[in-house]
């Protein structure tokens, strides 16, 4: 498995954007310096009136298939 952490920080009206819009990924730079695509749906659980804040892990399988993502800090 393979292990990425990111920043995202997104107000609320950003976000509510992004999520209405059809097929819409949120890019962001893992803390090893690569770019992550990943798809706005997968924050919905993390949004907030305040939008998406926080340290989150991305998980994907040794074929780079979404496994998990999950917020480790606010």
């Amino acid at each position: 498995m393979k292990h990425f952490y990111f920043r995202l920080n997104i107000s609320y009206q950003a976000f509510e954007q992004l999520y209405r819009s059809p097929n819409t990924v949120v890019k962001v730079r893992e803390e090893g310096g690569r770019m992550i695509q990943i798809p706005a749906m997968r924050f919905v659980p993390f949004f907030s009136q305040l939008g998406v804040r926080g340290r989150f892990e991305l998980i994907l399988d040794e074929n780079n298939k979404f496994k998990q993502l999950q917020q480790v800090d606010q």
